[in-house]
């Protein structure tokens, strides 16, 4: 074969080799988006959550929300501009002094705020003790749905998910209000 050929045929395969990244880029499925329905007397809503975003985080909660963690919880806070939940001393009433100050035992360690998301009705944060950005890594179990935007949220905590369904019913959520049931849409109830 001429030299000609020969320069011509490594060209070749230059151009049409696929980068090397392609076969990993064709079989990777895009991120799943898990979602999570929260049942309460009140009816039910549920959550998109965001791996994408805050991985680390996202992780932590469902980790936590398949343990059944969040189950029988109560909303320990209710404000026109959001509800939270996610502290175990909330299973007693008697304990409601202290409720809003506890969490798994276990902060995820990692500061994962997307500047892509913003705190509009019914983003999902991880709440945390501080508020500064740096704080984010003491976030825990605590979660936050906002009923009405609020910017000056923005990159200080970790939005890990959206309320895609029944934001009518987080709207009504006040303190006390318990999660009676919390699963996986992919799975089904756990009864």
């Amino acid at each position: 074969m001429s030299a000609k050929w020969c320069v011509t045929l490594a060209l070749v395969s230059v151009v049409l080799r696929p980068p090397a990244n392609a076969a990993s880029q064709t079989n990777q499925a895009p991120a799943a988006k898990p979602t999570f329905v929260f049942e309460t007397l009140k009816g039910t809503f549920e959550i998109q959550f965001f791996p994408a975003d805050a991985p680390q985080s996202v992780d932590h909660v469902i980790a936590l929300l398949r343990k059944g963690f969040y189950r029988g919880l109560r909303v320990h806070r209710a404000m026109p501009s959001l509800i939270q939940f996610g502290d175990p001393a909330t299973r007693d009433m008697t304990k409601e002094a202290y409720w809003g100050s506890g969490g798994s035992g276990k902060s995820i360690d990692v500061v994962e705020i997307a500047p892509n998301r913003h705190h509009v009705r019914g983003a999902v944060g991880l709440a945390h003790a501080g508020d500064t950005k740096a704080d984010a890594k003491y976030a825990d179990s605590q979660l936050y749905i906002m009923k009405t935007a609020s910017p000056s949220l923005d990159g200080k905590y970790a939005i890990v998910g959206q309320v895609i369904a029944g934001m009518t019913v987080v709207d009504k959520l006040v303190k006390t209000d318990v999660l009676k049931n919390v699963y996986s849409k992919d799975a089904g109830p756990a009864r």
